[in-house]
């Protein structure tokens, strides 16, 4: 089997998801061709080479439909014998389609990918595709899948997860992003800059530097309402042992939305014929779904999962990047994984740095090489959950 590099990582700022975010006047189409442009140049890179183009895109509707992989290479001028892909694995789209690309070279269907993803989801909205799990009480009940923040609000249930505690892992997140973009840790973050549109986004925009834990308290819970319409009942029915479900998430210690775009380029070959060296090595991929009615606790699955194959142990791992869907996501992977904050999402996680659902598995691999690099460190993993129980990941070496 071929082995597999990370030629290059890169990623847009995460801008916030609302009409006043600095990336909201591009369509997705703008957004990718800035990245695009920016790795072949950057690497010296012959389109030619590129066998395929697969991105993670979750809400593929109204500017986002249509094949987006595919259709933006050619808007980019991409040669047309590219072949493109659109994965939606939910939340773990992205780091999924990563892993499709390690696949197709490691299995000598492919020579070079570019892998990522995109979410403009200030012009896109979650939910706007109109999809009858989320929105048909019947359906759902029988498929046993609840949306992201009903499932957060389960797992805080049921392993004793308390509002305090699911804030203090807010506060943290926020201030671990706070630090690092202050040090500029993001090395691999593209600017945007469209001056035609009056776009001159540089920075990740959702990082919140008042935060307090007095602050976060003070805020009301979001999922409580849907609760009250027949979701905490059913929640309880299918887990008699639970007196109640605990609503402890607000828009505070949950993920932020936002805006971005991601791309990862993937070769078998460590050093380009252009002399360029690749940054790191894919040494495994692992994908599993856990029980869908916990939604997001597939992370924690999958970072087992992909432990097991390669007979290591937590200690191997120098740095962890773990999606934090949810406070309680977080903290009860944390306390299982057994893995210590030095090592775990030490530049923020999706709470502070927000959450552009079809990008941000991309955006988590360009994060973890970047502070490998910038640690001299040498091996990571990546993991995503998604809804249904999804779970994703990525093991890596920094060459």
């Amino acid at each position: 089997m071929n082995p597999v590099y990370i030629v290059d990582s890169i990623r847009t700022p995460r801008a916030r998801a609302n009409q006043k975010g600095g990336l909201s006047k591009l369509n997705p189409y703008e957004l990718l061709d800035v990245l695009y442009k920016d790795i072949e140049q950057k690497n010296f890179l012959d389109l030619h080479s590129i066998d395929e183009v697969i991105l993670g895109c979750v809400t593929q509707y109204g500017e986002q439909a249509g094949n987006i992989a595919k259709a933006s290479a050619l808007y980019s001028d991409y040669p047309d014998s590219i072949s493109g892909l659109t994965v939606n694995r939910f939340c773990s789209s992205s780091l999924d389609a990563i892993n499709l690309g390690f696949l197709k070279i490691q299995s000598k269907q492919a020579n070079n990918v570019i892998s990522g993803g995109v979410e403009m989801m200030s012009r896109v909205p979650m939910l706007s595709d109109d999809a009858a799990i989320w929105n048909d009480i019947e359906i759902a009940g029988q498929a046993k899948i609840f949306l992201m923040g009903s499932g957060a609000d389960l797992i805080a249930s049921l392993f004793n997860i308390s509002r305090d505690d699911v804030d203090r892992q807010a506060f943290k997140s926020q201030q671990n992003a706070l630090n690092a973009q202050k040090n500029n840790h993001f090395k691999s973050i593209i600017p945007v800059i469209n001056k035609s549109k009056s776009i001159n986004c540089v920075d990740d925009e959702c990082i919140r530097a008042d935060t307090t834990i007095e602050s976060l308290a003070s805020l009301d819970p979001s999922f409580k309402k849907l609760g009250e319409q027949g979701v905490d009942q059913a929640q309880l029915t299918l887990f008699p042992s639970l007196k109640e479900i605990v609503h402890v998430h607000t828009a505070g210690n949950s993920p932020a939305m936002a805006d971005a775009a991601s791309i990862t380029l993937l070769s078998n070959k460590e050093i380009q014929e252009n002399g360029h060296k690749s940054r790191a090595k894919i040494l495994s991929v692992a994908t599993v779904n856990d029980d869908p009615l916990l939604v997001l606790s597939g992370c924690m699955l999958a970072t087992q999962e992909i432990l097991s194959q390669n007979n290591l142990q937590v200690a191997d791992i120098d740095l962890f990047e773990i999606h934090e869907a949810f406070a309680s996501t977080m903290i009860h992977c944390q306390k299982e994984l057994k893995i210590d904050d030095a090592k775990l999402n030490v530049n923020g996680g999706c709470i502070a740095l927000g959450h552009p659902m079809g990008a941000t598995g991309s955006i988590m691999v360009s994060t973890l090489i970047d502070e490998l690099e910038r640690r001299d460190l040498k091996f990571g993993i990546v993991a995503t959950s998604g809804a249904a129980g999804a779970g994703t990941a990525l093991l890596i070496e920094r060459i």
